[in-house]
């Protein structure tokens, strides 16, 4: 990117905002509506990169020349599943027990789109739970309301903190922005 382009960021997310921000990132944030709808046949692992690419899609049209868009999607997978936000409480006890002693895979999708160019990329991170307690689950859910996140966690909350043994990858991925293949692929953007 040029000094003179203005990046947009398409997310109301509070960890990605802050984590661009503490890169250095001037960008201002617009947001849509997007149905995040993906064809039932899409294997797992694909699903983060298509909405990325569906959200940056929302903004094609209107982008100025100077204008680039980032967005992107953030998916936890377990058994080759899929857990999304939680429709409530029960659901976030029900997505952490799964997880608990468990090796489950957090990938990123983004999209950085302009006018002329476009490039899709995502980050992958296996995310290895030690066996939560039932107590410590009801405890993050009731406190921490974890429903606005995939697989109702944040790993860098209190369940992150006290339950997650290691990780191999980024850890920001887990967070929601591979921060590091971000900021490559915008200095050759």
């Amino acid at each position: 990117m040029n000094s003179t382009d203005q990046l947009i960021l398409a997310s109301n997310s509070p960890r990605r905002q802050q984590l661009l921000k503490e890169a250095g990132i001037n960008f201002l944030i617009k947001t849509k509506d997007t149905k995040e709808v993906y064809p039932p046949s899409l294997p797992s692992a694909e699903v983060p990169l298509y909405l990325a690419k569906l959200k940056a899609d929302a903004f094609r049209k209107e982008l100025k020349n100077n204008e680039t868009i980032l967005t992107a999607d953030t998916v936890v997978i377990i058994d080759n599943k899929i857990l999304g936000k939680p429709i409530d409480e029960n659901d976030a006890v029900e997505m952490l027990k799964t997880l608990s002693g468990r090796m489950h895979t957090v990938i990123t999708g983004v999209c950085i789109l302009c006018n002329n160019k476009e490039i899709v990329f995502h980050d992958t991170t296996e995310v290895y739970f030690k066996k939560l307690q039932q107590a410590d689950i009801e405890k993050y859910v009731r406190e921490f309301k974890p429903l606005d996140k995939a697989g109702s966690y944040g790993i860098q909350e209190w369940i992150g903190l006290i339950g997650v043994e290691k990780i191999n990858g980024s850890y920001f991925n887990v967070m929601g922005l591979p921060v590091h293949r971000v900021v490559e692929e915008l200095k050759k953007f």
